[in-house]
C-alpha cells in the first residue's frame, strides 16, 4: 500500500505562501468587481497623465478616451480573476500533495502576478505612463510589494523538497 510522504516545512510553506498570493488578488478582483468606480478613476488618471509634470515631450503618450480607458481596467479585472483562479487551483493542489501540477499551476497564477504588476503596472504604468510623477495617482509603491511578494512565493515553490530523510526543512 503506498504512503503519502511526510508534509515538509518547505512544502507547507509553499502551500500557504502561494495560498496567501491567491487570497489576495481574489480580494482585489473582487473588490474591483463590486466597487468598480475606485479603480476605475485610478487608472483613467495614470492613462491620461492628467496629474503629471504634463511635459509636452511626453503627454503625446496620453489616452483620455473614456472608452479605450474602462477596455483597459475591465481588462486588469479579467486578469486579475483569471490569476485568482489559477492560484486557487495551485493551492489546492498544494493541498492535495499534487507537487508537480501544483508547482506549475502556482508558477501560471505567480507569474500572471508579476506581469501585472511588473510589466503593467510599474513598466507600463510607472514609466510609459508616468504614473511615479503623479501625488495623487502613484501605486509603484504597492505594485513593487506585489511583484517582490510574488517573486518570493515563485522562489519558494521552485525550492527542491526532501523525501522526509533526516535534516530536510
Amino acid at each position: 500500500m503506498p504512503t503519502t510522504p511526510p508534509r515538509t516545512a518547505l512544502h507547507l510553506a509553499a502551500t500557504l505562501l502561494t495560498a496567501t498570493a491567491a487570497l489576495y488578488i481574489t480580494l482585489v478582483a473582487f473588490g474591483n468587481i463590486t466597487d468598480f468606480g475606485t479603480n476605475q478613476q485610478f487608472v483613467q488618471h495614470v492613462l491620461a497623465m492628467d496629474t503629471t509634470f504634463k511635459d509636452e515631450d511626453l503627454m503625446w503618450r496620453a489616452i483620455t478616451s473614456k472608452g479605450l480607458q474602462d477596455t483597459a481596467y475591465v481588462a486588469i479585472i479579467v486578469w486579475e480573476t483569471v490569476a485568482a483562479l489559477v492560484l486557487i487551483y495551485g493551492t489546492w493542489l498544494w493541498f492535495r500533495r499534487d507537487d508537480s501540477r501544483a508547482r506549475r499551476f502556482s508558477t501560471y497564477g505567480l507569474l500572471m502576478l508579476m506581469l501585472l504588476f511588473g510589466a503593467g503596472f510599474i513598466a507600463i504604468g510607472g514609466e510609459w505612463f508616468a504614473m511615479w510623477q503623479s501625488g495623487d495617482w502613484n501605486g509603484l509603491d504597492a505594485a513593487t510589494r506585489v511583484f517582490l511578494f510574488s517573486g518570493i512565493v515563485l522562489i519558494v515553490n521552485h525550492l527542491p523538497f526532501g523525501q522526509g530523510r533526516q535534516g530536510d526543512v
